[in-house]
């Protein structure tokens, strides 16, 4: 089927799960977009880019097509962008039914969308099937967009984590991690002129305020104990992305929904890979993160050898 608003091919429609494969095929893309990502980026540098910015990812057409006659390195740059819009093509708000004579035309519904809610990373809306369309909107004096994690060592837990905005990267990543955890579906279906990254997600029955979702898949999102870590978001949990440890944090009832069949499915959070380099300074929680990679029951300490007792 296609989309009603880009007339690409799409999965998705209303509340309805995708097929499993269709699912496989979902991630797969998650996983080239990732790498026409990271060769734009290389290209970018080896032209004087800062990866900080990434505007060349929404560059205007004309602007494009002149990079091929300015020398190899910038027509390597020109084939990157190329490659990249394959997978995230440029598009234009007002394919979604916003106003162009606008200054704030996602502040509101309009004929196709209906707002469903907004946040600090994006404004959600709502078609006519249920289908979710999320405009992720990048911060005008950084030009960073989403939400990542900020590590360091701190003084009464071990590790400090703190919520900080992030890069596209990231937020290529957040969308595949909530996949990956068996959350609600998602399509990265392009990034406007302005910078929005558009996706599609399955939608989803909101649950009700009082919720109670601290316990949400235990033996997947494992409880981080206190003791090792501190974060600023709710229920911070560990999980394993592809074998590496990841902190997944703000699961809590807002960012969670039922799916048609009644099931608890993560639609938004803020995650990060765990960095190495800070967990080898720290044996006592790399010791119970790799326990719990085999066990996600394992207790909290691990067993003592009689010479340590």
């Amino acid at each position: 089927m296609q989309d009603p608003f880009t007339g690409r091919p799409t999965c998705l429609q209303g509340r309805q799960l995708p097929s499993g494969t269709d699912q496989i095929a979902l991630l797969d893309g998650y996983r080239r977009r990732l790498e026409a990502l990271d060769r734009l980026g290389a290209a970018a540098l080896r032209c004087g880019g800062r990866r900080a910015s990434e505007s060349y990812l929404f560059l205007p057409e004309d602007v494009v097509s002149l990079l091929r006659l300015a020398g190899s390195e910038w027509a390597e740059f020109h084939e990157a962008i190329q490659a990249f819009r394959l997978w995230v093509p440029l598009l234009s708000l007002d394919l979604f039914g916003f106003p162009n004579d606008s200054d704030q035309p996602l502040e509101e519904s309009n004929p196709r969308l209906r707002h469903v809610g907004s946040g600090v990373e994006a404004w959600a809306f709502a078609d006519a099937q249920n289908s979710i369309y999320k405009f992720y909107r990048p911060r005008v004096e950084s030009a960073q967009i989403g939400a990542t994690f900020h590590f360091q060592l701190g003084e009464n837990v071990l590790v400090q984590a703190e919520s900080c905005p992030g890069s596209y990267r990231d937020l290529f990543e957040k969308l595949r991690v909530i996949h990956m955890l068996d959350g609600m579906p998602a399509e990265l279906l392009g990034v406007t002129r302005e910078g929005i990254l558009v996706a599609k997600q399955t939608g989803g029955l909101a649950l009700p305020a009082d919720a109670d979702v601290s316990g949400l898949e235990p033996q997947r999102l494992i409880p981080i104990p206190s003791r090792f870590l501190c974060a600023d978001r709710k229920h911070p949990r560990l999980a394993f992305i592809d074998g590496d440890p990841w902190l997944v944090a703000d699961t809590h009832n807002r960012n969670v929904v039922r799916d048609d069949k009644g099931c608890l499915r993560i639609i938004d959070l803020v995650a990060a890979p765990l960095p190495v380099d800070l967990l080898e300074r720290i044996p006592q929680f790399l010791d119970w993160i790799d326990r719990k990679r085999h066990n996600p029951t394992a207790s909290l300490l691990g067993e003592a050898r009689d010479e340590e007792l």
